[in-house]
């Protein structure tokens, strides 16, 4: 997966590590880890392991401009719920905007008639290439949900005030969602 480049910073140092070989330790379902050998700027050389990711999309799901959709679901490797925006892995030859039509409809049971793209989010860069296609999803119908078999989640309609507070309170934690609230919060201020 080729990752578009962050803008040069005017008279920045070029600092870039290089690839002298590659090797896959795991491949899963989900994800692909691998150890690369790299030359470091200086010439010594370093290890660096990390996982491969097929991408995601998660959506700011508006009911009205106060009130957004949001989903309460268990994961499994910290043993808790969690609150999260819906969002959803890239499958094979999909478009980040149809993953997160996919998702907003199975998860949900929500179609959008107006879609946006926001931004893109790198959650993982100390060790995982995975990036975030954030939308912004208005105009919502309810639909049936298509959850699939191995989906169990509770759909909550929230203020987006109290998303705020349930962040400062510690209630939602997850970095991802924590992101997209902040986003929702300042688009729905008019401020952005």
């Amino acid at each position: 997966m080729s990752l578009p480049k962050t803008p040069p910073i005017e008279g920045a140092s070029d600092f870039t590590e290089r690839c002298l070989q590659s090797k896959t330790v795991y491949q899963g379902q989900l994800l692909h880890v691998i150890r690369d050998s790299v030359q470091l700027p200086n010439g010594a050389e370093a290890i660096r392991e990390y996982i491969r990711h097929p991408g995601a999309a998660m959506i700011i799901a508006l009911l009205d401009d106060k009130t957004l959709v949001l989903e309460r679901q268990f994961r499994y490797p910290l043993g808790q719920h969690f609150i999260e925006l819906p969002a959803g892995k890239i499958d094979p030859g999909e478009a980040p905007l149809q993953t997160a039509q996919r998702e907003l409809l199975e998860e949900c049971g929500y179609t959008a008639k107006r879609w946006r793209h926001l931004t893109t989010l790198h959650p993982c860069i100390g060790f995982a290439d995975e990036k975030i296609e954030l939308y912004l999803a208005e105009d919502l119908t309810r639909v049936p949900r298509q959850l699939e078999a191995d989906e169990f989640l509770e759909v909550l309609h929230v203020p987006i005030a109290t998303a705020m507070d349930w962040i400062r309170e510690g209630k939602i934690t997850e970095a991802k969602a924590v992101t997209g609230l902040l986003w929702a919060e300042k688009i729905t201020q008019g401020l952005w």
